[in-house]
C-alpha cells in the first residue's frame, strides 16, 4: 500500500514539473505555505487574478499559489495528474473536458467571466479598420508591414485562437490570413508579439489590449462572430486544500467585482 502511495505522489509531483518546465519556470508549483490553494488559470487573467489574489490575502485568506498559461495546456496537465486545486479556463470546452474525464467537481463549477475579442495594432500604429463582413485584413497586413503575420493563440487549441478563427472564418476573411498567422503558445504570447513590433496585428482578448500599453485596439469583433466568451471557474476533483472552495467563492463574490471589471472583463457570477 505504501509503494502504490509513493508512485501516486510521485505521479502528481511529476505532472506539477512538467507545468512549469513547459511555462519555462524550471521548478514545480506548490501551494503556498498555510494551506492556500494551486490555481491553474488562463494567461489572460493574470492581471487581474493577481489583484484578486491580493485582496483575498488582506482579507485574511491563505495566499494562492497561480499558475498561468493557456487553458488546453492546463487542462492536459491536471489530466496528468497535476495537483490543481481549482480551474478556470477561458472557454467551455477545456471545463468540458475535464467534467467529461469525471476531473473536476460539478455542483461547484459557474461562469465567473465574460470577455470580448479585438484586433489590436502597436501603439503607434494609424491603422483604421473596421471589422465587417469581407473585411479586408489581408490588405491591412500588407500595409502595415511586407510580408506581415496576425499574431494569434494557436488556433488548434488555445481559446483566444479558436475565437479568432471562428470570428475570421464568420466574417470570410480567414481564407486570406490563415497561411499568415503567427501562432502562439497563449494569448498573452501573441499580444507580445504586437507589442514588441514582431506583428503588425493581433487578435486577443479586450483586457489583454487594456493591460498592455504596447498595443492599441484597432477594432473590437461583433459578438455574434464567435461564440460568448466565457470563463468557467471549478474544483478540481482531487482538491485537497482546505482553502479553495474559499478562494473559488472569494473570485466570485461582489467584492471581487471592481478587481475584474478593472480589467475590462464582464463578471458574470457575482450576484
Amino acid at each position: 500500500m505504501h509503494e502504490t502511495l509513493n508512485w501516486r505522489m510521485l505521479g502528481r509531483m511529476a505532472a506539477s514539473m512538467a507545468v512549469m518546465v513547459m511555462m519555462g519556470l524550471g521548478t514545480a508549483p506548490a501551494r503556498a505555505q498555510g494551506g492556500g490553494p494551486l490555481v491553474f488559470a488562463a494567461a489572460s487573467l493574470k492581471n487581474a487574478l493577481d489583484n484578486a489574489n491580493a485582496a483575498y490575502v488582506a482579507g485574511g485568506g491563505a495566499k494562492a499559489t497561480i499558475t498561468y498559461a493557456a487553458s488546453s495546456a492546463l487542462a492536459k496537465q491536471i489530466e496528468a495528474g497535476a495537483p490543481a486545486d481549482v480551474f478556470i479556463s477561458a472557454d467551455e470546452d477545456w471545463m468540458d473536458y475535464l467534467a467529461g474525464k469525471g476531473l473536476i467537481q460539478p455542483t461547484t463549477r459557474r461562469d465567473l467571466l465574460g470577455n470580448d475579442l479585438v484586433l489590436v495594432a502597436t501603439a503607434d500604429s494609424k491603422t483604421t479598420l473596421e471589422i465587417k463582413q469581407g473585411f479586408a485584413l489581408d490588405q491591412a497586413l500588407d500595409a502595415a508591414q511586407k510580408g506581415g503575420r496576425l499574431a494569434v493563440g494557436d488556433p488548434t487549441a488555445v481559446p483566444a485562437g479558436k475565437y479568432a478563427k471562428a470570428a475570421l472564418q464568420k466574417l470570410g476573411a480567414w481564407d486570406k490570413v490563415q497561411d499568415r498567422l503567427a501562432p502562439a503558445e497563449n494569448v498573452r504570447a501573441a499580444l507580445a508579439l504586437v507589442a514588441r513590433g514582431e506583428a503588425p496585428f493581433g487578435i486577443v482578448y479586450k483586457t489583454d489590449a487594456v493591460a498592455e500599453p504596447g498595443v492599441r485596439i484597432v477594432a473590437t469583433f461583433p459578438v455574434d462572430s464567435h461564440a460568448p466568451i466565457l470563463y468557467p471557474i471549478a474544483l478540481a476533483k482531487d482538491s485537497t486544500s482546505a482553502q479553495a472552495r474559499v478562494f473559488l467563492e472569494f473570485v466570485a463574490s461582489p467584492q471581487a467585482r471592481p478587481l475584474f471589471e478593472a480589467q475590462g472583463f464582464t463578471v458574470l457570477s457575482a450576484k
